[in-house]
């Protein structure tokens, strides 16, 4: 089996989630393409050696319907015979799209593969997919088997099962918003961000959404999200499942959750053959990619399990990865992964998260893969290990190792 390296990392920068969001006018097909054109040029490299373009995206109706890959592909204008598919493991989809192209060029059948992803959730909505639908997708059978609910309140579940307070959660919260400050202003994200030109010809370079004023004090403030929804009615299904806990303490807020932005990333892969072949110089190695299921109602606890499966493949512990990209779709998810599995908490997201830069769906995996390879490279370090939490009970993780 050959290796799969990754050769290179792009990124757009993350605009708004809203109408007048920076990237908002930028269709999510052109978005894609973007960061395509982006890999080709920055490595001197023929489109047509590409065989594969693996693309994550959620919500695959409007914009984003059809088969989006092959469209960014068309939209990039690359040769006709680059074909490409879509992969949807919900805010796994970005790194299942990696992993998926790492798999091709580990098996031997492609030499050359492409995998990303991207979310435009300024022009189609979250859930849009479900077409106005409750969370078990309008199947009652499921839910006879499964106390199902909604994100928010299965992180409140995490939060309070695993004794996350939400001073605790604010507090990372601010942590968050403080790094990702310092790493915009310091440059970190240059590497991999590329510019955006939107239809009125302004340049996006920057992510959007970060907040430097949402202070410990700020963040206090804010109402909890779910609490209202939870304590109608929601609460007591997921507490169908737990039993032995009595109440469920709402802990996340419009702060401490992931912020809802637009962005699409690319990451190039090769394989031992390939890089040969075309001359290409690895950044990084793909070490370990594992992916796990977990219970459907507290839902989003997979991270922990993928990683351990990961690092198992790998032959490493936890200590020996030099550095962490949690997800942060919420708060208690980070927090309860660091827990968990004994990682020091200046390890993890050394320049902040989706809390403070936002989580692109279906981008949000293959652009922590990027970020991390950025920071193993300015810090000299070896390992990374991304990973994040997914809908209906999964988590996926990737390690890299520093070339």
């Amino acid at each position: 089996m050959s290796n799969a390296y990754v050769i290179d990392a792009v990124r757009t920068p993350r605009g708004k989630g809203k109408k007048r969001g920076a990237l908002a006018s930028i269709h999510p097909q052109e978005l894609s393409a973007a960061t395509l054109n982006a890999i080709q040029e920055r490595n001197g490299i023929k489109p047509e050696i590409v065989e594969e373009v693996v693309m994550g995206c959620v919500s695959q109706v409007d914009d984003q319907a059809a088969c989006i890959a092959r469209y960014a592909v068309m939209s990039a204008l690359w040769p006709n015979s680059v074909p490409g598919y879509t992969v949807n493991r919900f805010c796994g989809s970005g790194l299942q799209a990696v992993n998926n192209a790492a798999n091709h060029v580990q098996s031997g059948s492609m030499q050359i593969a492409l995998g990303g992803g991207v979310e435009s959730m300024s022009r189609v909505k979250m859930g849009a997919d479900m077409n106005g639908r409750d969370f078990n997708i309008g199947n009652p059978n499921i839910q006879k088997h499964y106390n199902l609910v909604p994100q928010g309140i299965s992180a409140d579940l995490i939060a309070t099962k695993f004794g996350i307070s939400r001073e605790e959660a604010d507090r990372f919260a601010e942590s968050s918003q403080i790094k990702a400050d310092k790493a915009i202003k310091e440059g970190y994200f240059k590497k991999s961000i590329i510019p955006v030109k939107t239809e009125d010809g302004t340049i996006v370079d920057s992510d959007e959404n970060p907040r430097i004023e949402s202070t410990f004090e700020w963040l206090s403030d804010l109402a909890p999200v779910f609490k209202t929804i939870g304590e109608k009615e929601l609460d007591a299904i997921a507490l169908k499942s737990y039993p032995e806990i009595p109440k469920i303490n709402h802990i996340h807020t419009l702060g401490n959750s992931s912020g809802i932005v637009d962005g699409a990333a690319s990451v190039l892969l090769a394989s031992d053959e390939g890089i040969k072949k075309y001359g290409l110089k690895p950044r990084a190695r793909i070490v370990a990619m594992a992916s796990t299921g977990e219970d459907p109602t507290i839902m989003l606890t997979g991270p922990v399990s993928a990683s351990k499966k990961a690092l198992a493949m790998a032959g490493l512990k936890p200590e020996d990865i030099d550095l962490w990209e949690i997800n942060e779709a919420f708060a208690s998810v980070v927090l309860y992964t660091q827990k968990s599995l004994g990682i020091p908490i200046e390890k993890i997201n050394v320049n902040g998260g989706s809390i403070s830069l936002g989580h692109p769906l279906g981008a949000t995996g293959a652009i922590l893969l990027g970020t991390a390879l950025d920071e193993l490279e300015r810090r000299q370090k070896r390992y990374a290990l991304i990973t994040l939490c997914i809908g209906g009970g999964m988590g996926i993780a990737t390690i890299i190792e520093r070339i």
